[in-house]
């Protein structure tokens, strides 16, 4: 840790055996746990709690204060958790006084030039592929994968195990299990590779399956869809999360793909 071209406030707790690399600056108010790696000429600043083994890439900038003007200083945080990965030039804000927290779950990939707004919260398990956007109060579910140079609307949910394609605008909540790419944003199916890889048995994936075709393929409104998922299908984690995700969406979904001759 004792690295003497680095700058370290002496008010910041610092786990140990933390490497702190040449020319990083770390501000007060803030914690860094046991096994963490910090490259070269990261910036840290104040309210950030970054857990145990992490790997801050150089150039990044943790917990730099809101691009909102309605920020008025409050003290408010970024909480990254354990085994995340952030990359290259990386940028995290902290929250605002409408969460009063950025969060970061575990074992989390954020690749280079990625940029986390105020207030975000996101998962355990997620990518956030290279230069992806988050604009503020959005929720990422657990093992969400967001493709390179996305970028997604304020308040938009990405629900879990959902994959986005590169390039995406994301204007709309994404319901869990899904793939969504195409301009506008479209379902474009489940993800079953990344569902068969995560343990999800082939019954339970079509289970899954039969939920989006009532929901995107047999001409209902989206309450009717539901009203009809919850009365003619039987429970099971998947179809509740499923359910409970698109009766709160407060943006609506998006849309099913129909394709048209030109």
């Amino acid at each position: 840790m004792n690295q003497p071209l680095a700058y370290v406030h002496p008010q910041a707790k610092i786990a140990g055996n933390v490497v702190i690399e040449p020319f990083v600056t770390i501000h007060k108010n803030v914690e860094i746990g046991e096994g963490t790696w910090i490259g070269s000429n990261v910036t840290i600043m104040e309210g950030a709690r970054i857990g145990k083994n992490c790997k801050i890439f150089p150039g990044a900038v943790i917990s730099a204060v809101p691009q909102d003007l309605k920020f008025d200083g409050e003290e408010t945080t970024v909480e990254i958790g354990d085994n995340t990965t952030i990359r290259e030039f990386v940028t995290v804000n902290r929250g605002t006084k409408a969460s009063n927290k950025t969060v970061i779950g575990n074992n989390c990939l954020l690749m280079a030039y990625v940029h986390v707004a105020n207030d975000c919260i996101i998962g355990n398990n997620c990518i956030l592929a290279n230069a992806a956007n988050l604009a503020g109060h959005i929720t990422l579910d657990d093992y969400a994968i967001l493709g390179g140079l996305s970028a997604v609307h304020q308040f938009v949910n990405i629900g879990t195990h959902v994959m986005i394609s590169g390039g995406s605008l994301v204007r709309k909540d994404v319901p869990p299990y899904t793939k969504a790419a195409r301009d506008p944003l479209s379902f474009v199916g489940i993800n079953s590779i990344g569902l068969r890889r995560r343990g999800f048995s082939s019954e339970t994936i079509n289970e899954i399956q039969d939920i989006y075709r009532i929901i995107y393929l047999k001409n209902l409104n989206v309450s009717q869809a539901l009203t009809y998922i919850e009365t003619e299908m039987p429970a099971t984690p998947e179809r509740d999360e499923i359910l409970s995700f698109i009766s709160k969406s407060a943006r609506g979904i998006m849309k099913g793909y129909s394709y048209k001759e030109k």
